[in-house]
Parts: structure tokens; sequence; C-alpha cells
């Protein structure tokens, strides 16, 4: 099978030692995801698969329409590996439209609808897309010009799709009655030629860091790795046939695809997909019989809510994104509903409170890996010197999901990685025994970053942004505690020349580079010199921590 592009020499892949290791111990199983998914629909058919609004589709539904979906695909001439932007919503069609793309042999790249002409052109320029999937509405923003204009400035040829409306513009192609015309048996040939020439190693999605400096690094997952990392995730919450798991968060990114789709998908149990609103978390989960739902910073209160006792199947709420109070996981306990944590990352490795651990280490902990094979060494940072048990290190990681080099990023690599192949995560834990459990607790970040409502935003790219204001002498950039997001943005600035500024013109500036909005400042603070620390002239970071913890973001 002839691929769209070559990735000679960008893809880090595990060693054929590694492979066989995986396989021989049942980790890694069918080679693609794509195949997993008529696995589960020869197994689980008349299962419901998805549940978003008025919208359900069985196993068998699914697999179904996601074949003529790609077989539409391949009939307009789109190679396999050739990447595909996703910006798209929470929607029937974009479960459809993920799972079209897979069996395609595409390579989803995991944008969000938020991301504009900064984030896109770098992201563009590093995988290469040979088509751009949109929304064909959204309020906010036209994803379809947008998505014409980004090829055009590349100076490229790009098919744009768009999902969930007729495109207004008839350059665009509409994906979701794409390949209705194609007969359900040969679409299926279609799709398993496709899937023949695809490994276990072959690159099936690209995601995106939270954050090394600048623009975020590419992240590769691999077919039979990146399968793993969902269904080990299912295995240890326990999920089966007949489950439902609750899911609001953004669907197109790492933590929707493991613990929304591959995750639920891998053991015949449901996706109850929702909308990123608080607001709507309480009807979603009662009126769609939920016995499990995943739950961000922005909806955390819906554990104290009264109105939860209506829901008569909840069995476990998971918090992410941030440390969880007592009162919530308190509050569960009460009403006879399990609460956890889970902390994952899209590098790899993930860690959930098992079901059976103490209340109070599922309050202080994210609990353990949820692979047998999951390595984790915690090093004093910079170094590759272990701590002593019960001492905070740098998480570092290594394992059967967990990439072994970012895309095409060499140079990158040398740093990310010890010398034994573990991920050096930036993250700070600590490996304790609470109530009688070991397990592992969130200590902090080595690297400047902010974790907003589960985004994270890249301190030194903001920086560089800032910076590049011609008012702006320095900036820094730090995290401003917020009670429903977990963290917001407070930028520390000083001007040229005692020049005036605002947050305002601040917000503008980042309009007219065209960053993400989750990214711009929500605070502004002009100082009249930056706090240094002394003896090496670095920015005083903790002192303007110290400073923003006084302060709440303002109004857009």
């Amino acid at each position: 099978m002839t691929l769209a592009h070559d990735t000679t020499g960008k893809l880090v892949l595990y060693q054929a030692e590694e492979e066989a290791r995986y396989v021989r111990e049942g980790l890694w199983e069918s080679p693609t995801i794509a195949q997993h998914l008529h696995i589960a629909a020869r197994t689980h058919g008349d299962r419901d698969a998805l549940i978003c609004g008025d919208v359900r589709l069985t196993f068998a539904e699914l697999d179904r329409i996601s074949d003529r979906r790609a077989a539409g695909l391949h009939r307009l001439g789109l190679e396999p590996g050739g990447a595909v932007l996703l910006q798209v919503h929470n929607t029937a069609n974009t479960v459809i439209a993920w799972y079209a793309l897979l069996k395609a042999g595409l390579v989803p790249v995991c944008t969000l609808p938020l991301h504009r002409g900064h984030e896109i052109g770098e992201i563009a320029r590093q995988t290469r897309p040979v088509a751009h999937l949109v929304a064909a509405r959204d309020p906010r923003f036209d994803l379809v010009g947008f998505a014409f204009q980004q090829a055009e400035e590349a100076g490229v040829e790009r098919t744009v799709l768009v999902s969930d409306g007729p495109a207004d513009d008839p350059r665009a192609v509409e994906l979701d009655g794409l390949g209705d015309d194609i007969d359900d048996a040969e679409a299926r040939g279609i799709v398993e030629v496709i899937q023949a020439g695809l490994g276990m190693q072959s690159l099936a999605v690209f995601q995106l860091s939270g954050g090394t400096t600048g623009v975020p690094k590419v992240i590769p997952c691999l077919q039979a790795p990146y399968w793993h990392y969902g269904a080990s995730l299912a295995r240890a919450m326990g999920w089966g046939p007949g489950d439902r798991v609750a899911f609001m968060m953004p669907i197109v990114h790492n933590a929707g695809i493991i613990i929304g789709l591959q995750g639920p998908h891998s053991v015949g149990a449901t996706l109850v997909l929702g909308v990123p609103d608080a607001s709507a978390a309480l009807d979603l989960v009662v009126r769609n019989g939920a016995t499990d739902v995943l739950l961000g910073p922005f909806a955390f209160e819906l554990a104290l809510d009264p109105g939860l006792a209506a829901a008569t199947t909840l069995r476990r709420v998971l918090f992410s994104g941030k440390k969880v109070p007592s009162r919530y996981m308190a509050m569960l306990d009460a009403r006879g509903i399990w609460g956890g944590q889970i902390f994952g990352m899209s590098e790899g490795l993930c860690l959930t409170t098992p079901l059976d651990f103490p209340l109070d280490a599922r309050t202080a902990s994210v609990g353990i890996p949820i692979s047998p094979a999951d390595e984790i060494r915690l090093y004093e940072p910079g170094t590759e010197q272990e701590v002593a048990p019960g001492e905070v290190g740098e998480l570092c990681v290594r394992g059967p999901y967990t990439l072994h080099g970012y895309y095409d990023a060499t140079e990158h690599n040398r740093r990310a990685f010890t010398a034994d192949g573990f991920y050096r995560s930036g993250d700070l834990m600590a490996e304790r025994t609470i109530a009688g459990v070991r397990c592992y607790t969130v200590e902090g970040r080595i690297k400047n970053m902010i974790s907003r409502g589960g985004e994270k935003i890249n301190t030194e790219e903001v920086e560089l942004l800032l910076g590049s204001h011609d008012a702006i002498a320095d900036a820094a950039l730090v995290a401003m505690p917020d009670a429903r997001l977990g963290e917001r943005a407070c930028a520390f600035v000083v001007t040229r020349d005692g020049s005036a500024i605002d947050l305002a013109e601040v917000r503008a500036h980042f309009d007219r580079l065209q960053v993400a909005k989750y990214k711009w400042p929500e605070r502004l603070v002009v100082l009249p010199e930056m706090p240094r620390v002394s003896q090496v002239g670095k920015i005083d970071r903790r002192r303007l921590r110290e400073i923003a913890e006084t302060l709440r973001a303002e109004p857009r």
C-alpha cells in the first residue's frame, strides 16, 4: 500500500523485542483500531455504541455507516497515511467521522475548534494534512472559510470536509452523506483492503502535546498502543456491556478518545456524548441513565447537586484536571456512588484510583497505572537519579502506550527522554502509602504550564506572543487560581518607556495574531520592573504566583 507521504525518520517506533513482548503478554491485540471496532460490532451488534441527543447508534450501525464514509473518503482520492485536521464539535457525526477516517487509513489530527491561524498553521506545517474537517456551523467563527484560507496561505491543495450541516461553499465536501450510495459489502471490502496494509505500529492518530516550548509538539499515536490505552482504562474501571459512560469534554482530544470512545467501545459499553456545559451535566446523566461520568474542573459541582439523587443508575464518577476537594468525594460516598480520580497524558501513561481503594486514598491520590506493563520512575529533576520513597520527583514513564518520541523532533526527543527511554513528563509526583495502599500523588509541575479547565497553556508560548507587542518590553505568565477551571492565565508585563497598555489591547493583539482564545490572558498587571531571583537574574515566578493568588480574572 502506498502512503500519502513518507514518515521515514519522523516516527520513533517500539523495538521489535518490545512489540513481541507486548503481543506475547496479550497487551497488543488486533493490528488496528478500525478492526477492533468491527470486532466489537460483531460481538455487541445490537447494543448502543453511542447516544448523543436524539441520535442512537448501535455498534452494528456505527460500523456500517463509518464503513460507507470511509469508502467515500477513499473514492475522493484521499490516500492512506494522509493527515486530516479536525475542528469539530461533540456530535454523533463527529464520532462517525473519527472511525471513518481511521478505516480509510487517514490520520486524524486532534486540534480544537478554538484553534486559529497561529496554532493551525504550525500544526499543519508539521503534519502536512491532505484534508481539513470542520463544523459547517459555528456561532463564534467561520471555520469553513478559515479552512480554505489556511490552505491558500500555505500554498497547498487541501480537501475541505464539512460536517453537521450543508456546505455553503461549493468547494467543500459534505462528509455526513459521503458514501451513502456505496453498497455495504463493497464498502466493507474497501475498508478491509486498506486495513490489511496497516500494522500494529502504523501511525493512527496525531494528538498534541499539552506543553513543550512554543506551539504544541505533535504526538504520533500508533494503532495497537493507542487501542491498548483505552482498553486498559476500561478494565481498570470495570466497564462492560450495558455500562453508559457520560462524557462532556471535547471528544476530539486524548481524554475524549480514551475515556469516551475507545475505552467504552473496547468492552461493548456506550458513549453518552454531551457538550462542555456544566448546566447540562445533570440532565445528561439522568436522562440517559448513565452509569459513569467524567467530570472536568468546570463540572465538579455536579457532585454536590441535590438533583443527583435522581441519577439512580449512576455508580461511578471520575474527576480529572485538578485536585478534588474532599467534600465532593464525601458527598458521593454518602450517596453510595464511587468517586475516583484520573491522571493521563496524550504522550501516554494513565493512572486512576482502583475501585477497591479506600475513600481517603481516592481523595488524596490519582491511584496507580492502568496497565501492568507501565513503568514509573521518579527522578530528581534534570537527573536520572531516583528520589527516596515518599519524596517528590519528576514523573518519568515507559510502557506499552507511552510514546517513544515526538513526531519529527529529533533534537527535542534527546531532551525529552532518559538514556534508557523513559519519557520525562515535567510533572512532579510522589509515591505514598495512604490508608494502607500504595499510590501516587500529584505535587505540581516543573514545566511552566497553566491548566485551564483541562486545556494546557504553555507559558513560554504566550510570553513570546506578549513580547511581540510594540508596547511590551518584558512579560511573564503565571497561573491564577480559579474555583471553576482550576487555573486561569495572569500576565505580568513591563512596558517600553512607560507606555500604557490594558487587557483589552492585549486581547486585541492576540486576536490579530489569531491565537486560540483559551490562551488569552484573563488578568493583566503592569509592573515598573519584573521581580528577579538575584543570584541568577531569572524572573521570580514564585513571587508572581503569590501576587496572582490574590487576583481574579477580568470579564471578557
